[in-house]
């Protein structure tokens, strides 16, 4: 099965951060990706760009277009893995491994369920 771990953080902590802080950071996160890749388990994984520049796309028909993030929260989707692992607590491990990296986040692990035949995962292996 395949999880998402979505990243939150507030913007205004991030955005604080010397470029030392934060490549430090990227550092600990990327040795938990190593690990998953090793392990031929990491799909997918993005740092998302800041809100201030996101639009929302709702309502019926064309809809309508609005500026910044879905949902008005204090804190922000900021980035997002795909994992595979056997169960929610095994995707839910991983996500505790994130949070020892970056222990300020908040990490939201849902179910993913492909839907689009042809997606490829990381290996190339295509899903059917």
């Amino acid at each position: 099965m395949f999880y998402a771990i979505l990243a939150y953080h507030e913007e205004e902590i991030v955005e604080s951060w010397t470029k030392e802080e934060d490549s430090a950071l990227m550092e600990e996160l990327l040795e938990v990706n190593q690990r998953l890749i090793g392990d031929k388990t990491m799909g997918p994984c993005a740092r998302l760009g800041p809100t201030r520049e996101a639009a929302t796309l709702r309502g019926k028909g064309e809809g309508f277009i609005t500026d910044g993030p879905f949902a008005e929260t204090k804190e922000q989707l900021l980035g997002f893995y795909v994992v595979e692992r056997p169960s929610l607590d095994a995707a839910i491990d991983v996500a505790r491994q994130l949070r020892r990296a970056n222990p300020t986040a908040t990490y939201e692990v849902r179910p993913v369920m492909l839907y689009r035949q042809g997606a490829t995962l990381s290996d190339g292996e295509v899903q059917s």
